[in-house]
């Protein structure tokens, strides 16, 4: 009888090594791709757990200040038989009212020109009607507009009536626009939001005492609802300033307060 022979290979050390390596780096890489995956469920890296229990509350804050810039329009407009002639005249006009601002203590970079433009004119004529049958009218060009207007802004508001009649006696077809500011916006602003933050956070303190609870911290924050309303109080300005005998008196000007408010909205996390 034949007995049947098997060969029986043994693994060298070596490969077995070699094997139980690639098995680690690959259960290796499965755990990186399982971490990966749980990490996707939050927004990004550190956000921590999303409070579950939270108090949101309101406040508002706001400050007076009195105004300490002032902006107007001045416009220029000429009309002529051709653009020429209308764009000499309102030229003239308008380096006048310049000349003139500057020389009264306005920075050259607070005159802007907001707008220069040139439009046809016409005058619109109805035919005789013969007949029964009115036949339509017709335009006749008359000639050209010129307009240039300036915004001025006037940093020194104790001069805005008497720049007000000024520029109204060197010329100017219209003075429009004027408005009160606050130069340094962003101070004021940070003063009436540190208010309404201060009344927002006493709110919760009061709620959080009444739940019978205690606040963690804040989770949520927003701003908004910012205004400025003018409040006026007359002041006479600029009152017989003026040198020119031609100059019309100087207006009375209300100058006022502006309030600037801030309205926030604050979650906290509660527990």
């Amino acid at each position: 009888m034949d007995i049947e022979k098997k060969e029986i290979h043994i693994v060298p050390p070596q490969r077995m090594q070699t094997a139980g390596m690639f098995a680690l780096a690959m259960l290796g890489l499965f755990l990186l791709v399982l971490t990966i995956s749980s990490l996707k469920q939050y927004h990004y890296i550190g956000s921590g757990v999303a409070a579950s229990n939270t108090i949101t509350v309101s406040g508002d804050g706001e400050v007076f200040a009195v105004p300490d810039t002032a902006t107007f329009s001045v416009t220029v407009q000429e009309e002529a038989k051709d653009v020429k002639a209308a764009q000499e005249v309102a030229t003239k006009k308008g380096n006048d009212i310049k000349s003139y601002l500057k020389s009264q203590g306005v920075d050259e970079k607070d005159i802007q020109t907001t707008d220069y433009s040139v439009y046809p004119q016409y005058d619109y004529t109805n035919t005789v009607c013969s007949g029964g049958y009115c036949p339509p009218g017709k335009q006749v060009l008359r000639g050209f507009q010129v307009s240039e207007t300036l915004t001025v802004k006037v940093r020194d508001t104790k001069k805005a009536g008497d720049l007000l009649a000024g520029v109204g006696s060197k010329g100017a077809s219209s003075v429009s626009g004027l408005s009160f500011t606050i130069d340094d916006q962003d101070a004021l602003d940070a003063q009436a939001r540190d208010k309404a933050i201060a009344k927002a956070k006493e709110k919760a303190e009061a709620l959080a005492d009444a739940l019978g609870v205690s606040i963690v911290r804040v989770v949520g924050f927003s701003e908004g609802g910012d205004g400025r309303v003018y409040y006026a109080k007359t002041m006479a300005l600029g009152m017989g300033g003026a040198s020119d005998a031609a100059m019309p008196p100087s207006p009375e000007i209300a100058l006022g307060q502006n309030k600037i408010v801030s309205n926030v909205t604050v979650t906290y996390e509660i527990r």
